[in-house]
């Protein structure tokens, strides 16, 4: 007894020294820092949390107070904030994990500090509710929160990146559902508030447990290539270290390598290898400016220095120094022809714009100080768009979220009004959505643009620099069909909200249409009337029977009638369907097969990974949507009727899924023995000769004995494109295969695409 007394001593010692330590580090990062010492009301806070968290341990087995000491740290260190702020991050847990209130943490902080816990709190309150969009509408109250204080937000993202950082102790569902929602949600908000470092890591954290193989791969690589990039590095430098030294210039050049993640995803998007992608180096010069006033001009300056070294590519100077992005990002690329013929993208920055480029929003109030800075602007902009998004509710969580990632997270341009004023759109939008930004009345009365004074239709898309005159008539009102080519969150909602209200007028004259048949028929309205009607029109909600009664879509008569009093319910179906053979000889025969599929049930252990094996893979459903085979990275989703649905990790479907269905993502894994085949997809395209298709069967079908499902090949002007349907046992089969297609001659480019 004596032996296990002594150990826990021991082991509360370590702890507690622990604790210290990491406090200790805090505080003299936070010394170090710009900020007012406010030492006394930080301590206060650690050994409140401190004593409430007393006991605890996280999964990995240190004690709980570690995770926000850890999460101040962050906090101080990487994002620049305050007291305020670090004393919210070590009381973020409080309310949520011990019997205090935020009452409590009022009375002894004060209201700031309490309102931030409280936001913080109400975030990750209920994350793991069973509901679909439980996630969807915490995101809400957090925008909601941070719509008064930013820094509910930023805490929020310390907090998400701590835990991404000890996530190895987690099971792997749990992984995936947490790396999922960082990728969908925080770290575009990251790298909508320019916290740079913070949002890479972020992704690369989430890329490396959803795809640990790739991610090791991919790593791999680039400390492989580091060496030759290193050499490439200072051949490109040397020249213009000496322009730059010429010009009496205070500089720092770095090699910006891209992320193991923004490699990941052009190798998806553009369906390429590693080999194949060029702009993995980038070159940053950092300057001092003479004076701060002259940094602009600067910029400019150092560009034409370098251009009299180097060529540059004429369409790629991307000009953010005068016109900077959303998240603030201010800098000058240039993409210049190397000596050894390769382009090499170069950015230029001043210290100032560099550092808001690295910690974003937080670094602004560094600067702001005595002048008036514009980037608040940009701030308060995005904040009243969210405050937008919000005033008008969505019926849909899911749309919710989608909504506020296409307007807050995609790159912007720029448009002009018939007056010059600029106006800034997310890029992609159309005319329509530029009506519905300037205001409602002109977007649901709009018919047509003059673009640069040519007419275009409502659907035209907007390219940065045009200038928009909208053309609008009384006469118009709102298409349904407008809902699929709008853009912005503001546009979809508003013809939304208008479709919903002209919608709920026609079900309520359907809903009269059917009570005045029914009074003449001598019975009365009930759910069950309508679930029967509804059932024999084979439509699946009452609103959209309603709505069929309301447009007289439906004209209810004696058939109707025969279906309530219970006579003649042989056919089931009306109208056309009966004529067509088919359709209900499928319905029978799904209720056949369907006992094979597994049903989860109470007691299945949503821990264990699913074994797809030859025996089980008729169990589980395989949608259309990423069509996974052997080989891929998968997980699986418990869909509605409780089936179990196998997704590709990187499926955008899956994505969604794993944000707003977060516990009924399960890990699953292949256990196939090359027994069953799957279908894949290649498309090549080369240089076309005599006998390429020859060649291409001959590897694919005699060396590598792989069945041919389904060829297509074009030839136009000499270049030749194709795509090959073949059977494969897995993933690694059609890598090879890929392998062996690169080596035929004039064949330039192959790629899978399923």
């Amino acid at each position: 007894m004596d032996e296990l007394e002594q150990k826990n001593k021991e082991r509360e010692a370590a702890d507690n020294k622990m604790i210290n330590d990491a406090f200790q580090h805090l505080l003299d990062t936070y010394l170090a820092s710009p900020h007012r010492k406010k030492v006394d009301i930080i301590t206060k806070a650690f050994n409140f949390a401190r004593q409430a968290h007393k006991g605890v341990r996280r999964l990995s087995g240190e004690p709980y107070i570690m995770h926000p000491i850890a999460v101040a740290q962050i906090a101080c260190e990487e994002m620049g904030l305050g007291s305020t702020s670090i004393c919210a991050a070590l009381l973020h847990d409080v309310v949520e994990d011990t019997d205090y209130t935020t009452e409590d943490i009022e009375n002894i902080f004060g209201e700031k500090i309490a309102k931030i816990v409280d936001g913080l709190t109400k975030i990750s309150g209920g994350i793991f509710g069973d509901h679909a969009s439980a996630q969807a509408e915490n995101f809400k109250k957090l925008l909601l929160t941070m719509s008064d204080d930013i820094r509910v937000i930023l805490i929020k993202i310390c907090d998400r990146l701590h835990n991404m950082r000890t996530l190895a102790s987690q099971p792997a569902n749990k992984q995936y559902k947490i790396a999922g929602e960082t990728l969908y949600i925080y770290a575009p908000i990251a790298n909508r508030l320019g916290l740079n470092k913070i949002k890479t890591e972020l992704e690369d954290l989430s890329f490396r447990y959803e795809h640990p193989e790739e991610y090791a791969s991919i790593v791999n690589k680039l400390s492989f290539t580091e060496e030759q990039r290193n050499r490439v590095f200072d051949d490109f430098t040397a020249p213009i270290r000496k322009a730059l030294d010429d010009m009496g210039i205070e500089y720092t050049i770095k090699a910006r390598v891209k992320s193991p993640y923004s490699i990941w995803s052009k190798m998806q998007n553009k369906h390429v290898t590693f080999d194949e992608i060029y702009d993995i180096l980038a070159v940053r010069i950092i300057f001092k400016p003479s004076d701060p006033k002259d940094e602009i001009n600067e910029c400019f300056r150092i560009y034409v220095a370098l251009n009299q070294i180097y060529k540059s590519h004429p369409d790629r100077l991307r000009d953010w120094v005068n016109h900077p992005k959303a998240n603030g990002y201010q800098a000058l690329h240039a993409t210049m022809m190397s000596r050894q013929g390769q382009w090499i993208e170069v950015q230029i920055r001043s210290q100032r714009m560099d550092e808001i480029a690295e910690q974003g929003f937080a670094a602004h109030w560094k600067y702001k100080e005595g002048e008036y800075s514009h980037d608040d602007d940009e701030l308060n902009n995005w904040l009243s768009t969210i405050k937008e998004i919000l005033d008008d509710p969505q019926p849909d969580a899911m749309d919710f979220l989608d909504s506020v990632k296409l307007n807050l997270f995609s790159s912007e341009i720029f448009v002009f009004t018939p007056k010059g004023e600029v106006k800034t759109l997310p890029a992609g939008c159309t005319v329509l959505d530029f009506a519905f930004q300037i205001h409602t009345f002109l977007g649901s009365h709009c018919i047509g643009a003059k673009v640069n004074h040519k007419l275009v239709p409502l659907s035209h898309k907007l390219q940065s620099g045009d200038q928009v005159e909208i053309l609008t008539s009384n006469s118009q009102h709102v298409q349904p069909a407008w809902i699929n080519f709008v853009s912005t969150a503001k546009a979809k909602s508003k013809i939304q909200a208008v479709l919903r209200r002209e919608s709920r007028e026609i079900q309520k004259k359907g809903e009269k249409t059917l009570n005045d048949w029914l009074a003449k028929n001598d019975m009365e309205l009930s759910t069950a009337v309508v679930d029967k009607l509804s059932d024999f029109h084979d439509i699946a909600k009452h609103e959209d029977f309603f709505e069929a009664l309301g447009e007289r879509t439906i004209i209810l008569g004696d058939k109707d009638l025969d279906v309530l009093h219970g006579k003649k319910k042989d056919s089931g179906s009306t109208g056309w369907r009966k004529f067509v053979p088919f359709l209900n000889k499928g319905k029978k025969k799904k209720d056949d097969d369907t006992p094979q599929l597994l049903v989860v049930g109470k007691d299945f252990d949503k821990k264990k990974p699913c074994i797809i094996t030859e025996e089980t893979i008729g169990m589980y459903i395989f949608p259309d949507c990423c069509h996974p085979i052997p080989g891929d990275d998968i997980l699986g989703f418990i869909d509605g009727k409780n089936r179990i649905e196998i997704h590709k990790r990187s499926c955008p479907v899956a994505s969604k899924l794993k944000t707003s269905f977060g516990p009924r993502i399960l890990d699953a894994k292949w256990d196939m023995h090359k027994q069953l085949f799957f279908d894949a997809t290649i498309e090549v395209n080369g240089i076309d000769r005599k006998g390429m298709l020859r060649d291409v069967s001959e590897v694919i079908s005699n060396k590598m004995n792989v069945n041919i499902h389904k060829v297509a090949f074009t030839a136009d002007e000499g270049i030749f494109k194709g795509s090959i349907e073949i059977r494969v046992h897995d993933r690694e089969e059609v890598k090879v295969i890929m392998g062996r297609l690169k080596k035929i001659p004039d064949l330039q480019e192959v790629k899978q695409i399923l």
